[in-house]
């Protein structure tokens, strides 16, 4: 008995290491090494209770961006502070402020949840770098766009009171999947005044840091890759069940077919995608479609299978070692990004403003699509069609990796070999006679 339980806990404490390793490597992207969301306080105001603060929530992420209905940040009160007043944001819960007679509070939750305000929101309530709705563009596309702030006025501390920053930080971004770290002191944030020439800074600054995990986020796959050449009339399909399976089962997706006479106004889930055999709302597809003397072209076709959702400022990420030459797109925006570790290059594609940045949702006659060609300079030393070198190593669909075929499924160049199986067969049937023959006689 007393093995059998030995043998219990050895297992159950593996299988706790498994999941806290699997856990940590999930919110580790190579690709990303760097990227996380940051969310710092900057105190530059003393009050008679409390203080004024600037939050700033930054994206980091190179091509993960927070998308609709935006993101909200919660923490935990470690005294008994409330929430006098708000600019640039706003607590979604006002709470039970009847202690205060002469002055209602904004919010006297004791676990306060803040969300952005829109653009349209009225200019008293407003601040600098504020109102965004909640959205936040990822670093390597539009960084001026990738921060958000607002101002909180906090009191109800005494005036001799130790501050101490809020406890249990989350972040939602929209839903689940950040861990934030714990809030604490750092060097308080400097700023140039008078043209540059005098440093100023804040009195004090608290911040936290939070990375995301789809393991966390307990997300299916929502991408897929399909492959096809110029060179092959096979084209390798998205892997069966990539994001699900229409089969009832426990990972069973609702779907509709292609040209279903049910009225799509009627559908009550958040999504609903077509049916097909991956199953997935999105799909990129890479095709291999001219080779030149010294450049390469390529076709790529992101389509949304998603009858429920258009995809605003969508980008589509992809790991390909003939991106360390000159690249030329046509109809989307393209950019380089640094690798850590990889020889493989890595190239970030996204969408025109007011062209095709928005991938919009499927229809009854067929799914919405944004399409492009890149044109890419010839490393001579290194360029082949063979043993699938023209076709990406990874793809990733507005920072979450899609489901790639397996390399055995890629598209190949014919073998030559195959045209000249007749005069081989032809051999060895006159070898086999001319031995039969000498044996006879």
């Amino acid at each position: 008995m007393e093995s059998v339980m030995s043998c219990l806990q050895f297992s159950a404490l593996t299988l706790m290491l498994l999941i806290v390793c699997c856990t940590f490597s999930d919110c580790y992207d190579p690709l990303d090494p760097n990227g996380r969301i940051t969310v710092t306080f900057d105190i530059h105001e003393w009050r008679t209770d409390g203080y004024l603060a600037r939050v700033t929530i930054q994206n980091y992420y190179q091509y993960r961006h927070v998308d609709k209905p935006g993101w909200s940040i919660g923490w935990a009160w470690t005294q008994k502070e409330i929430i006098w007043s708000i600019s640039g944001a706003f607590a979604t819960v006002q709470g039970d402020c009847s202690a205060f007679k002469h002055q209602i509070p904004h919010s006297c939750q004791p676990k306060p949840v803040i969300a952005d305000l829109t653009p349209d929101a009225s200019p008293e309530n407003t601040s600098e770098n504020c109102c965004r709705g909640g959205l936040l563009s990822a670093w390597a596309i539009d960084p001026s766009n990738s921060f958000s702030s607002f101002e909180i006025t906090v009191g109800n501390l005494d005036i001799n009171a130790t501050l101490h920053p809020p406890a249990n930080l989350t972040l939602s971004a929209p839903g689940p999947g950040y861990t934030c770290g714990p809030v604490t002191d750092t060097n308080p944030t400097e700023s140039l005044d008078i043209g540059g020439r005098r440093k100023v800074q804040v009195y004090k600054t608290w911040k936290s840091t939070c990375t995301y995990s789809s393991f966390l986020a307990n997300k299916k796959p929502v991408c897929c890759v399909s492959l096809s050449t110029f060179y092959n009339r096979k084209v390798t399909t998205c892997p069966e069940c990539s994001c699900g399976c229409k089969e009832t089962n426990q990972n069973a997706v609702e779907c509709i077919s292609e040209g279903s006479s049910s009225s799509l106004s009627d559908l009550n889930s958040l999504d609903m995608v077509q049916c097909t055999d991956h199953m997935c709302p999105v799909r990129v597809h890479w095709h291999v479609k001219n080779n030149y003397m010294s450049h390469w072209r390529v076709k790529i076709t992101v389509s949304n299978y998603n009858y429920k959702r258009n995809y605003s400022n969508w980008n589509v990420l992809v790991q390909h070692p003939g991106f360390s030459e000159k690249v030329i797109t046509y109809s989307f925006n393209s950019t380089t990004l640094p690798t850590f570790g990889f020889t493989d290059k890595i190239a970030l594609f996204w969408g025109l403003q007011f062209y095709n940045n928005e991938l919009l949702q499927a229809d009854e006659e067929e799914q919405g699509s944004v399409t492009t060609d890149i044109l890419l300079e010839k490393d001579l030393r290194i360029f082949t069609l063979s043993n699938g070198w023209a076709l990406p190593r990874r793809i990733y669909f507005s920072g979450e990796e899609c489901e790639m075929p397996l390399p055995d499924t890629f598209p190949v160049l014919p073998n030559i070999s195959s045209s000249v199986k007749h005069p081989h067969c032809l051999m060895l049937i006159l070898l086999v006679y001319l031995t039969c023959k000498m044996l006879i006689t």
